[in-house]
């Protein structure tokens, strides 16, 4: 959604904070919010105006004419106004048909004032501009205003002049009003076109000799500008509707939406309703809120919701399981009813989708169960049949009812089965597997003859309708076709899988060459980027900049802008720079409204069709698609996109015009194009554009138009086809029809889908079709039906003469689709068991990195993880750290200190300079700990006494690894091994080693002070002694991370720590390159090179 109503007090700060002026604006900031439990005292301390100034109190909860509601109280003092809230305060009220709780009120001062200085002041966007509108009598009595008022349109991209507004909004007014007026609106108009307001009423306003004061008003802010205006907005609140509770799980799911590219809404109508849905898209979850009030449902709604854009598994999870929390806190005599539904998603893949709801049922086995509640599911797109699959053998394994349907069932088919309306089928059919578009092995390698085109369609050769010459002083015609066989496409964005779907369905159409020429990509330098063309490898150019890719493919003329919301606009704009480009399509969704009036404004002054914002795109059968319309290619070949029909289509929802590919390939002979023009307000291009475009096409024998609550565009259509513009049949549905059902206003999916007057609701729309002569089915469950009807009668006139199948060239899937699917299996190059970072959560040996904070298990806990992969218990943790502690640093006289120090002073990175210091780590310097706990277990497993042992390494001639050092002796013990010492002697278990390794030491410091147990040493044994007796290994386990190595990586990562240290210690000391002094070298050499 875009545009969200503010509270009134929020509108007031926004306003008092940045409006520019020469009118003297009053009380700013004079407003004081109350509520159930509002401190007077400290109320009236922030604002000390409360107690000496006549009052005026008001509810701030987004209600319309408070003040002929009498929810005003005016004139009155401190006291008044807590007399005036008490039976108000907490009380249900009743505004309209809608019954709410008065939470929120707010205090301002009282202005007294004469009726003849109230006025009316109004701003709101239209596609073409904004609307100023402005009365003389403002107040509780103005009425229709929009009759009454004077308006003045404020194109895209112009300014409002004060002159301007005198001249046509000010005639009423008084000369000794107009210069102040005119200021304020004027910075008023500014102040709402800074701050991305959508919506901005005032009534009344007052102007007094004291100066403006703003009375009551009302405002809307288009959210999707939060990347603009958050340093001036400050973190909005957007309160919901009055009558509607504002939920913690709905605040829950905003902040979850907020984080993802994908989208998730949810909107609670009636906790304690029994049917409850969760449906995939924005268009279609609509269309099923639409159903089930149709079969009378309305009252037994619980909310209204949709996830899509590819959400994760676990942000699907998340979504599932606040719905599956909610509905199964209260039951219902009947039990419930869940409908997860959906239309045929174009990229997201549903298996992966249903694991995260598959997950939640799961968890919620028991709730559900006891609650009585029923699933039906209905859905189609990539990896449907797998989704579907697994969702049924929950419903087995789980004993909850859980009825499945794919595309082989119409898309609110479920909604009539959950409600009793229809019957359940018992066996319902299997579709096709996702993977039917594998070559054969008899199947030819380049691309066969397929059908072109339908009977009824005339054969031309030409590659497509040119524009159509503008007259003189106008600008540019746009293009009655936009997409021809022959069609060349930029891409903006990386989107290889969407540019290899293009690719694919090229193939499949029997095109010559692909319709992608080549992509842009400003964040990488130019390249080439493989891609497939049926069996064979093909190289696409990629640029840095669209000015080389423009330049080098004069032969493009439609650019695919899979660029981010951010840089869509800017993108965009500078692609219409380009003459040669006819047609854009922009997939971004949340662009800011001001943002594409003003591509819109551009567009029509360059005679380009911009398809978008918020959109799939559009696709012509036979030709053209446009980046991942119409899904996979088995759905593309289901629905027989691959040539083209008589119908012609033109939807504002991606999703659903998948769904309606899916309703006309199996009730006509299919489409011949089809277009999503976008759910945001403002469309690039309108529904009415496309559909002319059909009329002129002698391909196209009839339209299918999926209008939207919201907008007055569907009357155009009415007009036309008065007109006689419009001949051919228009099957035309505009869903949204439960809105006027419900009590309180719903925003849903789509940013345009809210009536903002009666005209823009669904049921008046399809009211005024019916009377201009289009189609209009009783409900979209019976729109197939209507559109079969529609398409029989023009094949029995002969109109269409429906064209021979043949079957299209069949494409090789690519591999990692096919392992998706589970077809395929390759050895891995890699194995691994630490760590797994797929998922939406990172594992370490399979614990969830969440919980790895929660439990505190620290460094030593991770290193457990991801070392010996077993959660050590807490003294082990302990342990490990501190040996990591002990080992940080020895000074910088030690060999692998020093080379780090002179690495660091020839100027290398730290990178290098910490590996020349670890290259010496070795049995003579810190690798000592592998050796010591190896050759110390042997000693000991081979029941050798101390003695023993000691005697047996002399007269080996070898060293005992672990004992001795330079400096400590045992005079002068290390302190290092004491810490160690005293913390092994009092946690561990057992101390098998380090006691036999003391008895050693006592044998070898008897014979020379420093042959001391050092501190690699003590690490090595200790660990051996953990790792046997910490009950987490078996012997075989302890022994093999001794041998492979483990007990050094301690020393490593924890003197890794001092070698950085002394790296960074020298670039601050900043030293200068190091050379060894020549009286620190003995140089000694043969005599026959010295003489």
């Amino acid at each position: 959604m875009s545009a969200k109503a503010v509270s009134e007090q929020t509108g007031k700060e926004l306003l008092y904070k940045h409006i520019c002026s020469s009118a003297a604006v009053q009380n700013r900031f004079r407003c004081a919010s109350v509520t159930a439990g509002t401190d007077w005292a400290r109320l009236c301390q922030d604002h000390p105006w409360l107690l000496s100034e006549s009052l005026v109190v008001k509810p701030d909860q987004l209600i319309k004419r408070r003040g002929k509601l009498g929810l005003v109280g005016v004139n009155l003092d401190l006291r008044g106004v807590q007399e005036w809230l008490k039976p108000r305060l907490l009380e249900e009220t009743t505004v309209g048909k809608t019954k709410g709780i008065l939470k929120n009120f707010v205090i301002e001062p009282f202005v007294p004032h004469k009726q003849d200085e109230e006025f009316y002041v109004c701003i709101y966007a239209a596609r073409e501009g904004d609307y100023v509108l402005f009365h003389h009598e403002g107040g509780v009595d103005v009425g229709d205003v929009d009759s009454k008022a004077q308006k003045l349109l404020v194109g895209v991209d112009e300014r409002l002049s004060e002159d301007t507004v005198k001249s046509r909004l000010l005639t009423h007014v008084t000369p000794g009003r107009k210069e102040v007026l005119a200021s304020f609106i004027t910075g008023l108009f500014n102040f709402y076109e800074d701050l991305y307001f959508t919506y901005l009423e005032i009534n009344p306003l007052v102007v007094t000799q004291s100066g403006v004061f703003v009375l009551d008003m009302a405002a809307k802010i288009d959210a999707t500008a939060d990347y603009i205006c958050k340093a001036k907005w400050g973190d909005l609140e957007f309160p919901p509707p009055f009558g509607r509770e504002a939920y913690p799980e709905e605040a829950y799911i905003a902040d979850l939406d907020s984080k993802s590219g994908a989208s998730l809404k949810l909107t609670l109508l009636n906790p304690r309703g029994r049917i409850w849905t969760m449906v995939a898209g924005g268009g279609a979850s609509v269309v099923y809120s639409d159903t089930i009030c149709d079969l009378g449902g309305v009252d037994e709604l619980a909310n209204y919701g949709e996830y899509s854009g590819a959400p994760s598994e676990q942000q699907t999870y998340d979504y599932a399981k606040t719905i599956l929390s909610l509905m199964t806190r209260e039951k219902h005599p009947d039990g419930k009813v869940l409908i997860i539904g959906g239309s045929i998603a174009n990229f997201t893949n549903v298996a992966a989708t249903f694991k995260g709801i598959v997950r939640a049922i799961k968890d919620y086995q028991g709730p559900l169960t006891e609650h009585e509640v029923s699933i039906f599911v209905r859905r189609g797109g990539p990896n449907y049949q797998e989704g579907l699959r697994v969702m049924g053998e929950v419903g087995k394994t789980t004993g909850i009812p859980i009825h499945v349907f794919g595309t082989e069932t119409h898309m609110t088919a479920i909604v009539g089965m959950a409600l009793g309306h229809r019957p359940i089928p018992n066996q319902p059919p299997v579709a096709a597997h996702t993977a039917n578009f594998l070559l054969s092995s008899g199947s030819s390698s380049t691309p066969v003859t397929s059908r072109t085109s339908s009977f009824s369609e005339p054969r031309a050769g030409s590659r497509g309708s040119p524009s159509k010459k503008a007259k003189p002083g106008l600008p540019p015609a746009k293009a009655s076709s936009l997409f021809s066989k022959h069609t060349k496409s930029i891409v903006w964005g990386m989107q290889t899988r969407a540019v290899q779907g293009m690719l694919d369905f090229d193939y499949v159409c029997s095109r010559e060459e692909p319709s992608v020429a080549a992509l842009v990509y400003p964040f990488t330098g130019d390249h080439k980027q493989k891609f497939y063309w049926g069996h064979k490898e093909v190289l696409l150019p990629v640029y840095k900049n669209m000015g080389d890719a423009m330049k080098k493919h004069p032969e493009v003329d439609v650019l695919i802008s899979f660029a981010s919301l951010r840089s869509a606009f800017d993108s965009t704009m500078e692609t219409m720079q380009y003459p040669q480009i006819h047609t854009i399509a922009i997939i971004a969704e949340g662009i800011p409204e001001a943002h594409t009036r003003k591509l819109i404004k551009r567009a029509d002054e360059r005679g380009i069709t911009i398809i978008g914002p918020a959109t799939v795109g559009g696709i012509k059968p036979g030709c053209f698609k446009i980046g991942n319309t119409g899904g996979m290619l088995d759905n593309i070949l289901a629905s027989k996109l691959y040539r083209p029909g008589s119908v012609a289509y033109v939807s504002r929802s991606g999703g659903m015009s998948n769904e309606l590919n899916n309703i006309i390939s199996r009730t006509t002979d299919g489409v011949y194009e089809g277009v999503a023009i976008g759910g945001d307000r403002y469309p690039g291009s309108t529904f009415m554009e496309h559909v002319l475009r059909y009329q002129d096409t002698p391909g196209v024998k009839m339209i299918v138009v999926l209008g939207e609550i919201g907008g007055t565009e569907e009357y155009k259509i009415c007009q036309g086809i008065r007109k006689g513009r419009i001949t051919k049949p228009v099957v035309c549905w505009c869903i949204g029809t439960c809105a006027t059902l419900f009590s309180s206003e719903v925003q849903f999916g789509h940013a345009g889908a809210c009536a903002n007057q009666a005209s823009e609701t669904a049921v008046a729309k399809n009211q005024a079709l019916k009377e201009a002569g289009a189609f209009v089915p009783k409900s979209f469950d019976v729109l197939g039906d209507l559109i079969k009807t529609v398409y029989e009668d023009l094949v029995a006139k002969g109109t269409i003469v429906p064209a021979e199948e043949v079957p299209p060239p069949t494409v090789p899937m690519d591999y990692s689709w096919a392992r998706e699917l589970g077809m395929i299996r390759k050895p891995a190059s890699f194995m691994t068991s630490i760590c797994d970072e797929r998922g939406q959560e990172l594992l370490y040996a399979g614990m969830p990195i969440t919980e790895v904070f929660k439990e505190e298990m620290g460094l030593g806990g991770v290193l457990g993880l991801l070392w010996f992969q077993r959660r050590l218990p807490r003294y082990a943790c302990q342990f490990i750290e501190m040996c990591l502690m002990v080992t940080a640093d020895h000074g910088p006289a030690v060999s692998g200190a020093h080379n780090t120090i002179v690495c660091a002073r020839a100027g290398k990175d730290l990178i290098s300079s910490l590996t020349s210091g670890l290259l010496t780590i070795g049995d003579r310097f810190g690798g000592a700990l592998d050796a010591a706990a190896k050759q110390f277990s042997k000693a000991f497993d081979s029941g050798l006494l101390p003695m023993e042992f000691v005697n047996k390494m002399k007269k080996e001639g070898r060293l005992i690894m672990g004992i001795g050092h330079r400096v400590k002796s045992i005079n002068n013990p290390d302190m290092r091994v004491q810490i160690l010492k005293d913390f092994v002697k009092q946690n561990f278990p057992a101390t098998q080693l380090l006691d036999y390794a003391l008895d050693v030491e006592k044998i070898t410091t008897s014979k020379k002070p420093n042959l001391i147990l050092n501190v690699d040493g003590f690490i090595g044994v200790a660990f051996v002694d953990l790792l046997r007796t910490c009950d987490v290994f078996t012997r075989d386990e302890a022994d093999e991370f001794v041998e492979i190595g483990a007990l050094n990586g301690i020393f490593v990562l924890g003197r890794s720590m001092g070698f950085i240290g002394h790296y960074l210690d020298q670039k601050r000391l900043k030293q200068g390159l190091y050379r060894h002094p020549w009286d620190d070298i003995s140089y000694v050499l043969p005599e026959h090179m010295s003489m």
